[in-house]
């Protein structure tokens, strides 16, 4: 953003009695919302994780309103959504394979985790998705952690091959095992809740259609030093996810994580991929929650 423009910018703020202080974006607040916000920058490739908003839209309703906005993709949706979605010209960002509780670090999971990931490479293939997601799996009863981490290891080794003839990436989800009071906001058991061990595993694998999926709101909740990850580990992050800290809920000042600057490092570091919202709307009207979301990740060019 030029000095010229940030000066206006900073002008229109003060007259509304906003603080001008920092990233303008960083202050916008429910109030602040423009309701009849589109996506202008487009620097972020944004997704919607369609799950989120179950409860107040249909995956095509979603679609439509996605389309409106701006918002270029969807994930976390059935899959006979998929022919309407892309007739909206809106791509399917990531398609899901074997949920999170199922995993290769449980010996009697393996087979069905590899199935259904050799099935999942399969749809992405052909609706042109670039990711699909895996999980580690819940911790279990009498658990060495050393042969688990191998076990992932190496059952994700029996289905590279396949995402790379495919030109698909399997993206490794990193999950919080800290927040127990929603069953979709934390994952108390979960293996994979050390998102240094998660790398450690996809450097194990060594391939460039094995990587990370860089959830901002996991991260932030069991390990922090956000944006220091990200630049350290820009090479093996194949996708992001949002939402807001605590509460996984809209990504506004009522909560910690302080997305401008993390969306410009995104930027910084050359990804080109998808951002998927994947937040829990709280807000009375769920449309303007995603509004806003969308406004707030369109940043522009400093």
């Amino acid at each position: 953003m030029t000095d010229r423009r940030r000066l206006i910018q900073q002008a229109v703020l003060a007259a509304s009695g906003l603080a001008v202080g920092g990233d303008v974006f960083a202050q916008l607040k429910r109030s602040d919302v423009d309701p009849e916000f589109v996506v202008k920058n487009g620097l972020i490739r944004q997704s919607i994780m369609g799950w989120t908003f179950k409860d107040h839209f249909t995956a095509e309703e979603l679609a439509h309103h996605c389309k409106e906005i701006g918002i270029v993709a969807m994930e976390g949706i059935p899959r006979e959504a998929y022919p309407a979605v892309r007739k909206l010209g809106l791509e399917i960002s990531l398609v899901g394979s074997h949920g999170f509780a199922n995993g290769p670090c449980n010996p009697k999971y393996q087979d069905e985790v590899v199935a259904k990931l050799e099935d999942a490479i399969e749809v992405a293939k052909a609706v042109n998705s670039p990711n699909v997601i895996t999980f580690t799996g819940m911790n279990f009863d009498g658990m060495d952690r050393e042969k688990a981490t191998q076990a992932c290891i190496d059952t994700w080794k029996k289905v590279v091959p396949k995402a790379e003839a495919a030109g698909v990436t399997i993206v490794l989800e990193h999950l919080n095992s800290r927040d127990d009071s929603h069953p979709m906001k934390g994952h108390p058991g979960y293996f994979g809740d050390d998102v240094e061990h998660c790398i450690d595993m996809i450097e194990a694998i060594g391939s460039d259609h094995f990587k990370l999926l860089f959830d901002i709101y996991h991260v932030s909740v069991m390990n922090g030093d956000v944006i220091r990850r990200i630049r350290q580990y820009k090479d093996i992050i194949g996708h992001y996810h949002t939402a807001g800290n605590p509460g996984r809920a809209e990504m506004d000042d009522g909560q910690e994580i302080n997305y401008p600057p993390i969306l410009r490092e995104i930027v910084e570091t050359g990804y080109t991929g998808f951002v998927a919202q994947e937040f829990i709307p709280e807000w009375d009207d769920p449309l303007l929650a995603l509004r806003h979301a969308a406004q707030l990740c369109d940043i522009d060019e400093e």
